[in-house]
């Protein structure tokens, strides 16, 4: 990597974390701003920013990773969510270094956590034993983790990571990318990032306004897509409700009630507008159940008490489960809040201002806050009485101040204009049935598959007032087409920006699936700057597409589910 003026050694430039490095002194020409140039530049640490970025160092490349928070993870670290996965992910149907990943979390506390024994000697330790997933643990632990897998890389000079910066600018020349400024978010300090490859892994797809990249939002109409479950109409505005997350474990005796939210009287009163209806005020323990629309009702007990048959809210994002741990070294066990309870509805903050993004992840901040001020005072106890004072807000869990997460967990973003879309016909299980005329489907085999998932096709309650949208899937591939703009020559998605429509997003955009994108891209540019093609062409020459296909096999990747 060349670092014009200054050392080549590789780097995290970011105020406040243990790694840093002077920027370096060089000026561009004509507006004075310190130029860095690799192979390829990165923006947006989240998983398939990381998974990307590690495809490419491993290969030998140079990289320029940015992150807009000083976690790296996304939506499991600085988002707060533990990981969403599907039920083969222990042996199969992710990429091979996700698994690795997922196991060097495990060993992380069995090497430094105590463990009881029978934890830390379980093959599959859940730290947490959450019910959302096989592995609910810390979003500090996966940061950790992932600084571990990136370690020899910033030693080495292939990597440089640029921690707290965001993109502001793009220079284009026609269908290429020339170059990416970005801003230091504490100092306000520019720096011009120059490649030949551009990958967007950023959470809303910042990088497709600012380089002329096409792309939609929202919701396709029906007569566009063709998709049963489509609306009539487009709206372009009409996107997922995102959520501010938290995490809080539980003194019994104590009393940690918060002061009480400037806003929690709107929010305690608050009934979503929604289509079909919600079954009543949204800081309850009720809500639509998901694939019925029709009012369930929920348990919520953080002493460990029974709930009966109703799910217990405090067991399904426990991160840390007591009972993993020698007796007395948890006083009670930790959980993320991250339910239907906290989805912010009534703004959208997919392609607006970044004044109205912020008027709207301040008032999910404040809607948070107001959940655990009506959990610590109001909330039913399963045995009688009213509210849970012990319930302690762990801001240290989430490293912020404020006690929420870092980032919003944002579930939809802008998307490319792809060179192929992923429609429900190709992934619904319902749409698949009628397509291929049988009762048992397989989702669509890719010629140009790069990569495997499965997650049912969930989305939460719309900003335009939509319920619950949520329907079986099939296993999937991952089509190269996906991962190609239509015009664009150097510049990729690697997050929830692919080639999806408004409802398959629904299942192209949690953990796994993110990170094997992530991986993909990143393997694509390994081997088309390895042949000395663009990236589209190999895609369009078959040969070139087998040969890249058994390149990415041969890396661990499963582009076929078994049969």
């Amino acid at each position: 990597m060349e670092l014009l003026g200054g050392s080549s050694a590789g780097a995290v430039l970011s105020t406040g974390l243990p790694f840093t490095m002077a920027a370096p002194s060089a000026k561009v020409p004509g507006n004075g701003t310190p130029l860095l140039q690799a192979d390829v530049v990165i923006a947006g640490g989240g998983l398939g920013g990381v998974a990307a970025a590690l495809a490419c160092v491993r290969n030998g490349l140079t990289v320029i990773l940015t992150e807009v928070t000083d976690w790296l993870g996304g939506q499991l670290t600085s988002q707060g969510v533990p990981p969403d996965e599907h039920p083969w992910i222990e042996t199969h149907g992710a990429p091979r270094s996700y698994r690795d990943f997922r196991n060097h979390i495990r060993n992380y506390y069995r090497q430094y956590y105590p463990l009881s024994e029978k934890a830390k000697n379980h093959p599959q330790l859940n730290p947490g034993n959450g019910a959302v997933s096989r592995l609910c643990h810390e979003p500090a632990v996966a940061e950790t983790v992932i600084r571990q897998f990136l370690m020899p890389y910033l030693s080495n000079g292939q990597l440089v990571l640029l921690m707290e910066h965001s993109a502001v600018k793009a220079t284009v020349a026609g269908t290429r990318v020339i170059a990416v400024t970005v801003k230091n978010e504490r100092n306000g300090e520019r720096l011009l990032l120059k490649s030949g490859f551009f990958i967007d892994a950023t959470e809303l797809g910042d990088l497709l306004p600012l380089t002329g990249t096409d792309y939609v939002t929202g919701t396709e109409s029906r007569s566009e897509t063709n998709e049963r479950h489509a609306p009539l109409q487009a709206d372009a505005a009409n996107n997922q409700a995102f959520t501010m997350c938290f995490a809080i474990d539980y003194m019994e005796g104590a009393d940690h009630t918060i002061s009480r939210p400037a806003d929690y009287a709107f929010w305690r009163n608050y009934t979503p507008a929604l289509q079909p209806a919600w079954p009543g005020k949204l800081l309850s323990l009720q809500y639509a159940q998901p694939q019925t629309l029709q009012p369930k009702e929920l348990g919520f007990a953080p002493d460990g008490s029974a709930t009966g048959a109703l799910l217990n809210l405090w067991n399904y994002r426990r991160i840390i489960d007591r009972k993993n741990f020698k007796d007395g070294f948890y006083k009670g066990d930790i959980s993320i809040v991250n339910w239907p309870q906290n989805d912010y509805m009534p703004g959208n903050i997919v392609d607006v201002t970044p004044q109205v993004f912020r008027k709207h992840v301040d008032k999910a901040k404040q809607l948070s806050l107001s959940l655990l001020y009506w959990l610590q005072t109001e909330a039913p106890r399963p045995g009688g009485g009213k509210g849970w004072p012990g319930l302690r807000l762990r801001n240290d869990v989430m490293g912020t101040a404020d006690g929420l997460a870092k980032y919003p967990y944002i579930r939809e973003s802008r998307r490319i204009k792809a060179q192929f879309t992923i429609l429900e016909e190709h992934v619904g299980r319902e749409q698949r049935a009628a397509v291929t005329g049988t009762t048992q489907p397989k989702a669509a085999d890719f010629f140009d598959s790069v990569g495997i998932g499965y997650y049912h096709i969930d989305l939460h309650p719309s900003s335009r007032g939509n319920n619950y949208i949520d329907f079986p899937s099939l296993p999937f591939q991952i089509p190269l087409g996906a991962l190609l703009p239509e015009k664009m020559e150097n510049i990729f998605p690697a997050n929830k920006n692919i080639g999806t429509t408004h409802i398959t997003n629904g299942c192209y955009r949690l953990h796994p699936v993110e990170w094997s994108i992530g991986e993909a891209v990143g393997l694509l540019l390994v081997f088309a700057k390895a042949q000395g093609v663009l990236p589209a062409m190999v895609r369009k020459d078959r040969q070139l597409l087998k040969q890249f296909q058994e390149f990415i096999r041969s890396q661990g990747v499963e582009t076929r589910w078994p049969e």
